[in-house]
């Protein structure tokens, strides 16, 4: 296209699509555009279907176009334009993009960590609190500790152990230094209860359940809490082989009247019996989580803990252990929860559906988990770039699904675009023959940036259409097949039309439609795409796509990016 032939409303309309495809991911809407045209052009309310054949066509031209050829496209057109609209675009945006700075933050010396349990795998939630964690390690040049949660011995997957680090580290691009399981640090936990106790700062209760939630609603310290220290510490023995499971329990001798119940003398340690998956039946008594975190983020040299608002209390229990064991704790910042509408994101029910041959596995397509986006062909840098656009704030968020993955497909497309090539499939597809048609060898690129082609067609006059495309053709309207030839219809027969389509499309008549995508009506390959809902749609593709490696990105034009997933393809998002 030349574009300094273009008569001036064909110019406007291609600004207009390019801006809107620029703000939209690249896909423009024809409905965008209709109120800017008649604005500036009032006169073409007279003839509303030949304008909107018109901006239909220019929007079908300009959807066909990568993001980084829209862009230089609409600097042709206007000079200027787009650095003045990213300038605006920043100005509103300003710093909200960008992380705030830790509280006495040293680069260089920062240490997080990220924790969760082998309950399963991590999902979207966990993806936000563990990318925050890794933005701040590059921000400061810091490490970042992968611990596992796993000292409730009774709500273990053994698969998760190597599910997590997986995940983890596709996240994070191998930007996990160092993994910490805490079943094996029981030894560590032992040694600072023995100490607490010797130094007074908890308790061995053997109160039961109902008798010590009666003492903490009366604001009444358990009897068990001053018994002198020579029996705390046969009863801290004792747990370890005489008491049974539930029978005795560490308390932090924290106040019993406090105004949160919840915090008065709150457990530390309890006796399980349950087998565990590592441990096997070596341990009896676990340490709770506030006891094991302290410890750990202690013993690990912790610097910086992100955490939800949530664990407020936590956090106030946590530096109670810190102060009773004349330790420095760590800087602790808040952060306000993302609650996701219309995700389930419970990990225990979908384990449980796993097992149930529901769900295939954690990278079930079905799953808002980071198996199922990895295997989907999600760029984990998306993920991340959310995180950063969502920052560090004490307020809660609320994302229903179609806008959370509005806003990573946003993300990924800037990330794999200019990366996948391009391939023709057609899913419910007709065979047409275009009379007159001349015999053709094409060569289409494999990618619109590098011109440098790559795919072969044979042509005639058989192709392959979209039923869809099909149904829409009406008599005497002039169409094109993408890159091949025109063709218009005539008393029902698709004949061969050798108006060069531009000039066709510009020269004022009002029969040209719009460019529809095809196949050669033989050597095409059968395809199978796998969707969101777990369906299959099947069609036929190009030849060329027989030879895609697994793990392979690529385009389906008009259809999506898809990822080479064995014998078949998976859809990852339009």
């Amino acid at each position: 296209m030349v574009l300094r032939y273009m008569d001036e409303l064909t110019k406007a309309i291609w600004k207009f699509a390019l801006e809107n495809a620029i703000n939209y991911d690249g896909k423009a809407n024809p409905k965008a555009l209709i109120g800017k045209v008649m604005g500036n052009f009032p006169d073409r309310r007279e003839d509303m279907p030949s304008t909107m054949k018109l901006i239909n066509s220019i929007v079908d031209d300009v959807n066909k176009l990568s993001l980084d050829s829209q862009k230089k496209r609409l600097e042709e057109i206007s000079p200027g334009l787009l650095d003045k609209k990213e300038k605006e675009k920043e100005e509103r945006k300003g710093h909200h993009s960008m992380l705030r700075e830790l509280p006495n933050a040293v680069k260089g010396k920062v240490i997080l960590r990220f924790e969760p349990s082998p309950s399963g795998g991590l999902h979207i939630g966990h993806a936000y609190s563990l990318s925050l964690n890794y933005l701040y390690k590059k921000m400061y040049d810091g490490k970042l500790l992968l611990r596992i949660s796993d000292t409730d011995p009774s709500n273990i997957d053994p698969k998760a152990y190597e599910i997590l680090s997986r995940n983890a580290n596709w996240l994070t691009n191998e930007g996990i230094d160092e993994i910490i399981i805490q079943s094996d640090r029981m030894q560590t936990y032992y040694n600072h209860a023995l100490q607490l106790i010797e130094d007074g700062y908890s308790y061995v209760c053997t109160c039961p359940q109902e008798m010590f939630k009666e003492f903490a609603t009366n604001k009444e310290e358990c009897p068990c809490r001053n018994l002198d220290q020579k029996e705390q510490l046969n009863r801290w023995s004792g747990m370890f082989n005489n008491y049974n499971e539930g029978d005795a329990v560490v308390r932090a001798k924290f106040s019993m009247k406090d105004s949160n119940p919840a915090m008065r003398d709150f457990p530390l340690l309890r006796i399980s019996d349950a087998e565990h998956v590592r441990q096997g039946k070596k341990y009896r008594v676990w340490p709770l989580m506030n006891f094991a975190v302290a410890i750990d983020d202690y013993d690990l040299g912790l610097t910086h803990v992100l955490r939800g608002k949530d664990h407020f209390d936590n956090t106030k229990r946590q530096k109670f252990l810190f102060k009773s064991l004349r330790w420095e704790h760590p800087e602790y910042v808040h952060v306000g929860k993302i609650n996701f509408k219309g995700l389930k994101l419970s990990t225990s029910e979908t384990r449980m559906k796993i097992e149930q041959g529901i769900y295939s596995g954690w990278d079930d397509i079905r799953l808002p988990f980071l198996s199922a986006l990895e295997r989907r062909g999600f760029d984990p840098k998306a993920l991340l770039n959310v995180a950063r656009d969502v920052g560090v704030t004490l307020n809660d968020k609320t994302m229903d699904a179609n806008e959370f993955f509005k806003s990573i497909e946003h993300h990924n497309t800037k990330f794999i675009e200019n990366v996948s090539y391009r391939y023709f499939f057609i899913s419910d597809y007709v065979e047409i023959i275009v009379y007159g048609a001349p015999s053709q060898e094409i060569e289409l690129d494999l990618h619109p940036d590098n011109k440098k082609g790559g795919r072969f067609f044979s042509t005639n006059t058989d192709f392959l259409i979209a039923k869809h495309d099909f149904d829409n053709i009406k008599e005497n309207e002039v169409w094109r097949l993408m890159d091949c030839l025109n063709f218009v219809k005539r008393e029902g027969k698709f004949l061969f039309h050798s108006l060069d389509y531009e000039t066709y499309k510009n020269s004022g008549k009002k029969e040209g439609a719009g460019i529809i995508h095809w196949l050669p009506s033989s050597r095409n390959v059968d395809v199978n795409v796998r969707l969101l809902d777990n369906s299959i749609v099947s069609g036929k593709g190009e030849a060329l796509i027989s030879g895609i490696e697994s793990g392979k990105i690529i385009q389906f034009e008009r259809f999506g990016f898809v990822r080479k997933d064995k014998k078949e393809f998976w859809f990852c998002h339009g």
